[in-house]
């Protein structure tokens, strides 16, 4: 078999921040340290965590008093810090810098006067998270139906943002959806978009071109890991989402001998070399890493934890 491995795959900037903002509170701190939800969204990044000392809660609340809290790479609500700080917890925001900026600029249209639209998925801790961070009315969309449903006055000054984990290609309908409907909106630049989760998915569409199926390592919960899996099925490549080597099915790849290979920004290299392995257990493997973008891109650390 053919591996045909992606480039770029896996870990962004942001996820790498948030894990060693972990790791560098336990050296710190020493544990435990208090991590409100999954950090990113993987297992194994937080299974190895837990086995450093980091302990995982739901909210605040199941913070003790004194103890470190992390908040997650996704962003989370004002009130979420309020809580913390009413409590005088200190806190570690692991935010993506890239999320962050989705909050400033949503709070700023809104200073503007402007009605907020937020194009991304219900339920999701970063569309929760933005939301929480506005202090307006938002108006959540996914799709172009969704824009079109929309009760304004045509000439009703308008804003939008959207969750960092949709790319380019994922909202360009929906944004155009708005545009011909409204005459006052405004929203960022193309350029503002999430710049890991572009270039993962231009990398499936052009290991696309070359693979019999798409193999995405990364974890079912995480938005960005299946919509690199969606891109695979709607260019009519069987593509299949695994959270590691265990879940391979050897029939997937029955006749098969370009495998196509990629990870979700929150899955460690170490997978991809694991699935690597087991495939060279059902035979010969070579493995073409594609060209392909380098990201180089990083985000600094708190200010507490530089040293």
């Amino acid at each position: 078999m053919r591996v045909i491995l992606a480039q770029p795959r896996g870990f962004c900037a942001g996820v790498v921040r948030a894990i060693e903002i972990v790791e560098r509170a336990l050296d710190k701190y020493q544990a435990p340290v208090y991590v409100r939800h999954e950090i990113v969204h993987n297992r194994h990044v937080v299974d190895s965590l837990k086995a450093k000392g980091a302990i995982f809660v739901e909210e605040v609340d199941q913070v003790p008093d004194g103890a470190h809290a992390v908040f997650s790479a996704h962003g989370v609500a004002r009130s979420v810090f309020q809580a913390a700080e009413k409590r005088g917890l200190p806190v570690l925001d692991a935010t993506c810098p890239l999320v962050s900026k989705v909050h400033s600029q949503a709070k700023r249209y809104v200073r503007q006067g402007r009605t907020m639209i937020l194009i991304g998925h219900a339920g999701h801790p970063e569309v929760e998270g933005t939301i929480g961070q506005i202090d307006a009315q938002v108006h959540l969309i996914s799709t172009v139906e969704d824009a079109a449903a929309l009760d304004f006055p045509i000439d009703t000054p308008l804003a939008y943002v959207t969750q960092t984990t949709l790319s380019v290609d994922d909202t360009k309908a929906v944004i155009d959806a708005l545009r011909a409907r409204f005459t006052n909106i405004i929203g960022p630049d193309t350029t503002d978009i999430c710049y890991a989760t572009q270039h993962r998915q231009t990398a499936v569409r052009d290991m696309c071109k070359m693979a019999e199926v798409i193999l995405v390592v990364g974890a079912k919960n995480s938005s960005n890991s299946n919509r690199l899996c969606e891109i695979g099925l709607e260019q009519g490549i069987p593509s299949y989402l695994i959270a590691d080597a265990s879940h391979l099915d050897p029939a997937w790849l029955e006749g098969k001998d370009a495998i196509g290979l990629t990870a979700g920004a929150s899955a460690p290299e170490e997978l991809i070399l694991e699935v690597i392995e087991a495939l060279r257990k059902l035979g010969p493997v070579t493995v073409e890493p594609m060209d392909g973008v380098k990201e180089d891109i990083e985000f600094r650390l708190p200010v507490e934890l530089r040293s």
